[in-house]
């Protein structure tokens, strides 16, 4: 096929498919029913096929409409991402980070923040996702923080730290030092990323490693975020095994406490890749420096963490 359908229509197709229905397109693009109509007909005479079926008063995309309009919404998507990215490049000062929810929110974000504090001219762009950049994307994408092994080798790619775990609570739920068998009389809380990426150590492993044999844990709850985990254990709702890195702060501000001091290393390492083409712009030399000495600084308190033999972390 040499030609493409009309892009209007293609444009209408799509919004139907993701509204479910005539009406709420028409809504969507601000255009009336009727218009809606006379495109998806329109369509349907370019590509020599019915993409839609009746269903009782309403229009729905029948077997071939769906399969059709998964991969336009594929196009669209990657052409919505691609201007996105033209309409940032308009701006020198700005600055665009990809990154894992948690990471972002419960560790990159508040240091950004203070950074940019230093840098006020910057616009800092912070997109939480678990999307791995694709190649389509990657020229908007200045920095990529993620997770995982085997993907260290590329020259734009440098370990940032490797985390460790261990519980933490609200001080409203227990203040003082537990021993680790202890930790079973209250709901435990558990971080669970499969099959995505490996999971942060288990409970169970956790009370191996402390001696505690034949455990059976009651009140489990699990969450597949960090971040609402440990949003979980600030809320007094259990005992939260936590990234370090990410519960740093609340221990500081005395949101969370940690109630047995033992820490197990994470399976694999955080990691940051960065667009070697976004390197003419200074302000992104200046946030690589930046970030792999918060890196250096978090694997440095980490260790500390790891190395301490008892009583709970300020």
């Amino acid at each position: 096929m040499s030609h493409l359908p009309p892009l209007r229509a293609l444009e209408v197709f799509e919004a139907v498919g993701l509204c479910g229905g005539i009406t709420q397109a028409a809504k969507r693009l601000g255009i009336s029913a009727g218009a809606v109509s006379q495109q998806i007909k329109l369509l349907e005479e370019a590509v020599g096929l019915s993409l839609t079926a009746k269903e009782g008063q309403r229009l729905r995309l029948n077997a071939a409409g769906q399969r059709f309009h998964e991969g336009c919404s594929q196009a669209f998507e990657r052409l919505r991402a691609a201007y996105a990215e033209l309409e940032r490049s308009k701006n020198a000062n700005n600055l665009y980070i990809s990154a894992l929810p948690s990471l972002l929110s419960k560790w990159l974000a508040p240091r950004v923040a203070d950074w940019q504090l230093e840098h006020p001219q910057l616009s800092v762009y912070l997109d939480g996702t678990h999307t791995e950049p694709s190649e389509a994307q990657a020229n908007g994408v200045d920095f990529r923080l993620s997770y995982g092994e085997g993907m260290h080798d590329d020259q734009h790619t440098i370990e940032l730290f490797r985390d460790c775990v261990v519980p933490a609570c609200s001080p409203a739920l227990q203040a003082g030092t537990l021993e680790p068998r202890e930790l079973l009389a209250h709901p435990l809380i558990t971080i669970d990323w499969r099959p995505k990426f490996d999971s942060p150590p288990s409970w169970e492993q956790w009370f191996a490693d402390a001696g505690v044999d034949e455990v059976t844990i009651r009140n489990y709850r699990i969450y597949s975020l960090s971040s609402m985990a440990i949003q979980a254990a600030i809320e007094e709702q259990g005992i939260v095994l936590a990234q370090y890195s990410m519960i740093r702060r609340d221990l500081d501000s005395g949101s969370l406490v940690i109630p047995c001091l033992r820490a197990l290393p994470m399976p694999a390492a955080y990691y940051v890749t960065w667009n070697q083409n976004s390197f003419h712009r200074s302000q992104c030399r200046t946030f690589q420096r930046w970030l792999i000495k918060q890196g250096r600084d978090q694997q440095e308190m980490t260790n500390q963490l790891l190395g301490a033999e008892n009583g709970p972390s300020s």
